[in-house]
Parts: C-alpha cells; sequence; structure tokens
C-alpha cells in the first residue's frame, strides 16, 4: 500500500520492450530486489538495480490499462515506495492498482481531469483520488470529470506542473468506497 505521497521525480533512462530503466534515488533506499514501487500510481516490482537506478518488467496487462505504455526515455515519473506499519498515513490509503486512464482537460494549478463516467459514482465532493500516484482532493465534480487545486509545491516536485490538456494520467478511485459499494450491492 501506499499514501499518494510521491517521495521523488524519477527519469525513464531506457524502454526495451516490456522493461523500464528509471533513474532515481530515493526511492532506491531499502528497496531491494522484489520490492514495489510506485510509477505515476502503478506499482511495480523492481526486478533489477544499481546505486541510482532500478528496472521492472511491465506486463501488457498494465500497459493496457495505464499511461505507462506511453514512457519514453527522459520522460519523469512519480515515485513513491510502499508505507511502512508505524507511520504517519500524509495521503489516503493507496493501492497502486490504477483503474483507468484520465485525459487532462485543464492543466494545473486548477486541474480537471475527465474520466470514465462509470467511475465518478466512487467520487464524493472533497473526497480522495489519486492521480498519477498523487493523493488529491477532488471538487467541482461533473458528470465525467472532476477538479483538484494543485499547490506550488506539488506542481514542482510531481509531474503535475507539466501536464498539459491533452495528457494521460493515471487514476485510481478510493479503495474504501469501491469495497463499500462491494459490500452493499447486490448483483
Amino acid at each position: 500500500m501506499f499514501t499518494g505521497i510521491v517521495e521523488e521525480l524519477g527519469t525513464v533512462s531506457a524502454r526495451q520492450g516490456s522493461r523500464v530503466r528509471i533513474n532515481a534515488a530515493t526511492v532506491l533506499d531499502g528497496s531491494e530486489l522484489g520490492a514495489s514501487i510506485a510509477v505515476n500510481g502503478c506499482c511495480l516490482t523492481v526486478v533489477a538495480r544499481g546505486d541510482d537506478w532500478w528496472e521492472a518488467d511491465v506486463s501488457d496487462e498494465t500497459f493496457s490499462r495505464t499511461s505507462l505504455g506511453e514512457l519514453s526515455p527522459g520522460d519523469k515519473v512519480n515515485l513513491e515506495r510502499p508505507m511502512a506499519l508505524g507511520e504517519r498515513l500524509g495521503g489516503h490509503i493507496v493501492l497502486g492498482h490504477v483503474d483507468a486512464v484520465g485525459v487532462v482537460a485543464s492543466p494545473a494549478p486548477k486541474l480537471v481531469v475527465r474520466i470514465p463516467e462509470r467511475l465518478m459514482r466512487y467520487l464524493v465532493e472533497k473526497g480522495s483520488v489519486t492521480v498519477d500516484g498523487i493523493s488529491l482532493t477532488a471538487f467541482n465534480l461533473t458528470r465525467d470529470s472532476f477538479e483538484v487545486a494543485v499547490i506550488p509545491h506539488t506542481a514542482d516536485v510531481t509531474t503535475l506542473g507539466h501536464r498539459p490538456a491533452g495528457s494521460k494520467v493515471n487514476i485510481e478511485m478510493d479503495m474504501l468506497a469501491k469495497h463499500v459499494e462491494r459490500l452493499v450491492v447486490k448483483d
């Protein structure tokens, strides 16, 4: 599990087939082979690493359901290690399981994101949503979009400050909302 608080901006240094190499420093501390690291909100497994880089194999399923298939060398990515028990939860509970790819309708600081209409039922005014791995508070909900305020600090230390209109972003809806629906709705 993650918190949606990005620890570091990494840089994609290579992509060959399903393997992605990312240059990073902070997230490598304590991350051995087999460890999980969220990349733009998508949980990936460390399969190789050096002092300032790590690699992950990305499945066809993950490429088809996320924006990771569009990554190229030089692209910046949001990185986060899993949370540790006993630490503060600064954002909200994030699994690193992307629900959909959204599209930026209006860039930061008043970021508006369009998502599949079927997912809007998981959002409430002032509720949590994860955009490219970043825990944010949604408001101004419409039939198929929501707005989040991106403060200057978040714009500077994540990819959101550099996402123009039309950019694809990974979306993870609030896990609690999905579980409540599953428990309450009878088939």
